[in-house]
């Protein structure tokens, strides 16, 4: 799978983060950083322990890592939800996390084709 195809994949747009970064080595480096990146994990503990000032901390990071990646569709999620937790619990959490989830899984499904490809 090619950089391009896994920015389809995911649902991102890959001319503005070349744009962004300037070279696909680049670009290509940082998304695969993204897997590890512990936020996701952390904002589902968060959640399930109802600690909601660290979840809003948690999905913050998602959404700011995912702007500058251009990863369209879950910068979008996470920020509705980053949002709906600015001041606590607020009844949509939910619903908006569930989509996070998808679209985080999604995101993660992209990112491991491109990197089963580069093996």
């Amino acid at each position: 799978m090619s950089l391009q195809s896994c920015y389809i994949a995911l649902e991102g747009n890959y001319d503005d983060v070349i744009g962004r970064l300037r070279t696909e080595r680049l670009v290509r480096k940082f998304v695969l950083k993204f897997l590890d990146d512990p936020s996701y994990s952390n904002l589902c503990a968060s959640l399930e322990a109802k600690d909601y000032d660290e979840a809003f901390r948690a999905s913050h990071t998602i959404k700011g890592v995912c702007q500058n990646l251009s990863f369209t569709r879950l910068y979008q999620s996470s920020h509705q939800l980053t949002e709906a937790l600015r001041n606590g619990w607020s009844p949509e959490v939910e619903e908006l996390f569930s989509q996070v989830s998808a679209d985080y899984q999604q995101t993660a499904d992209a990112i491991r084709a491109l990197q089963a490809e580069g093996a």
